[in-house]
């Protein structure tokens, strides 16, 4: 589960490529089969993941079990992303739905891809920069002199040196060692001293593992940074096409969430009912951690605020991030949200 939007920026030509050619391509290979027992009225959705399966995804799957997409006359399959990434193949048509972030959906919109978030899955960014205890790094100036375990992303050096600047400390000198998707754990004892991660995850199966952590999140140093990741996206065109679809697909995945919000052992049971490869106690404690963070403090779950996508926008291109500056309020929408309760 750590962050993985700085890929966004290497998927971009292979967004554009799909895009360009998306007229009746066939499901991607990894596309679940159909029940065949189900009845002809349900209409077949495939929704693509970020990344293996998490307490991110929880009310996917909730209202998958629970019926509730099956309410809304929808079949719905969930995937784990293909090698082209989830963005790829929602913007090209090749799934219905998909899991992605404010940074991925803003990169692919100033180039050109209709990609659209229609939710935000957590309220705050719950990502940041953790390290072992007994590295001693408290603040983004003790990033200075210490081993930071990188993917490779221009926004992950930007991010790094945007809070270390308000420290008045130098990226510089920070070493950077690239670590791929390697185990933070395994990393950290081994190969370096920091990295970026989802607290609601590997903080939480520190915490499990008795290794304490220190976390410096993001958005504690700059508002900008404060932006949706998760956010659950779709393409122009099915929205342009079949708003219907993506209205109901939203009123059972709020469903889905709001269970979970309200719920969260019953919702990480169901998790784990559906992802048995899952460690339980992760899932339960990850869940009862991140539920309320759902919705926090919007008036419901989901909700997206312009000055969220225009302040990370604005940050991106100010860092020569962005080729052009965001046409924001084509990046989101709030429209397919049921109405609050």
């Amino acid at each position: 589960m750590r962050t993985k939007q700085g890929l966004a920026i290497a998927l971009i030509c292979t967004v554009l490529l799909l895009v360009t050619g998306c007229g009746n391509q066939e499901k991607p290979d990894n596309q679940e089969a159909g029940n065949s027992d189900k009845p002809a009225q349900l209409r077949d959705v495939q929704v693509m993941l970020d990344w293996s399966a998490n307490t991110n995804h929880t009310g996917l799957y909730v209202a998958k079990d629970l019926g509730y997409y099956e309410e809304e006359g929808l079949n719905v399959n969930i995937v784990q992303p293909g090698a082209g990434g989830s963005d790829a193949l929602v913007a090209s048509g090749k799934a219905d739905f998909g899991v992605s972030y404010q940074e991925g959906v803003t990169l692919a919109r100033t180039q050109g891809v209709p990609l659209v978030s229609i939710a935000a899955v957590i309220q705050h960014n719950t990502s940041g920069f953790a390290a072992p205890s007994d590295r001693n790094i408290k603040r983004a100036a003790d990033f200075e002199g210490k081993a930071y375990g990188a993917w490779g992303s221009p926004v992950e050096e930007a991010v790094m040196k945007s809070i270390m600047e308000i420290d008045n400390a130098d990226v510089s000198k920070v070493q950077k060692i690239n670590i791929g998707d390697a185990d933070y754990f395994t990393a950290v004892k081994r190969d370096i001293d920091f990295a970026w991660i989802f607290y609601a995850w590997t903080g939480i199966e520190a915490k499990l593992r008795g290794d304490d952590l220190d976390m410096i999140y993001v958005k504690d140093y700059s508002e900008a940074l404060d932006y949706y990741t998760p956010v659950l996206v779709t393409s122009e065109k099915l929205i342009n096409e079949d708003p219907e679809l993506v209205k109901a697909f939203m009123r059972a995945t709020a469903k889905g969430y709001e269970y979970a919000i309200n719920e969260p052992e019953e919702a990480a049971a169901l998790l784990s009912k559906a992802v048995p490869e899952l460690d339980k106690e992760l899932v339960l404690e990850s869940q009862k951690w991140l539920s309320p963070r759902y919705q926090d403090d919007a008036p419901r779950w989901g909700e997206q605020k312009e000055s969220v996508w225009k302040g990370y926008a604005e940050w991106m291109f100010e860092r020569n991030l962005l080729d052009k500056p965001l046409e924001v309020n084509s990046a989101y929408t709030n429209e397919f949200l049921p109405e609050a309760q």
